[in-house]
């Protein structure tokens, strides 16, 4: 029996280290509001794994792109160069720092694969590895880019993840995200996301009401659940993640109180090798509702 006892003891031991090993974290998008504090203070705060940098929404067929990160800083007058030293602050944690390209405002698209490649060379040059006498959030380098494409169109989204990824060597990679809608597949980046190039899909499950939760009655989440498994059995992404407003008034439809997530949500999707964690949208709200806290030791 005592034989048996310490087996179990020891099964019970690897179960731990690895579910510990395999716990999801949280992302956070951080820019489109100035009353949410800075980027420094974000990922002070512990409760976050990826920080994207909302947005660059304006970018490709030929327009000088140009980001726009709300009251935080102004970009027409080099104002934003100055997140270099909380970026870097946000690294030295660990903490992931993405660039979100597109927005649900915004004027960008593709035009050709041509385009494609001399968006990647800018975002490459003024945002990550390489060199440009004028980059918009000065000399850190982020980690990589982030697609939240809802408009525009659905062409060459795949060339622009294929021509980032090439710029990934030996001394660093170029992490790339993005952050589909629930209905599959999604409409922009469906063709990119076949690639197979994507690191981490938070897919966004709020409005839209056919794959989101529903609170009706006992709480469903049958939708959420057969959309996340068609998600995670079909894209070749290393890491998906369940996408959730921060506060109700954070989207339109789709947020889920805390205990249904806790109780329901969670132990549904958790099982899957390529859980990720939650993204939340965005740090306005949660700073409103403290999610990200009441969440963190159960993602």
């Amino acid at each position: 029996m005592a034989g048996t006892f310490w087996l179990a003891a020891a099964l019970l031991a690897i179960f731990v280290v690895g579910s510990e090993v395999e716990a999801g974290g949280i992302s956070i998008y951080w820019g489109q509001n100035g009353n949410e504090g800075t980027l420094a203070e974000t990922c002070a705060t512990a409760n976050y794994e990826y920080v994207n940098i909302a947005f660059l929404p304006t970018f490709g067929n030929g327009q000088t792109p140009m980001i726009n990160l709300a009251g935080h800083c102004d970009p027409y007058t080099n104002g934003c160069t100055g997140l270099t030293s909380d970026i870097q602050s946000c690294q030295a944690k660990g903490i992931k720092v993405m660039l979100s390209i597109g927005g649900g405002a915004g004027g960008y698209y593709l035009t050709s694969t041509q385009d494609a490649m001399e968006v990647a060379t800018y975002l490459w040059n003024n945002f990550l590895g390489g060199n440009s006498s004028s980059r918009p959030l000065g000399p850190a380098v982020l980690d990589g880019i982030d697609f939240d494409i809802e408009g525009g169109t659905n062409q060459h989204w795949d060339d622009l993840a294929r021509f980032l990824s090439a710029y990934t060597n030996q001394s660093r990679k170029v992490y790339l995200s993005a952050a589909p809608q629930c209905p599959f597949p999604d409409a922009w980046v469906g063709n990119a996301l076949n690639t197979g190039l994507f690191d981490y899909v938070w897919i966004q499950f709020y409005n839209n009401p056919p794959c989101q939760y529903s609170s009706s009655g006992t709480g469903n989440i049958t939708n959420l659940e057969d959309s996340w498994n068609q998600w995670i059995s079909t894209v070749p992404a290393k890491k998906i993640f369940l996408g959730l407003p921060a506060a109700p008034i954070a989207a339109g439809s789709g947020f889920i109180p805390v205990a249904d997530l806790i109780s329901q949500v969670l132990p549904a999707i958790k099982g899957s090798n390529k859980y990720g964690g939650v993204m939340l949208w965005s740090k306005y709200y949660d700073d409103q509702t403290g999610y990200s806290k009441a969440i963190n030791s159960y993602v």
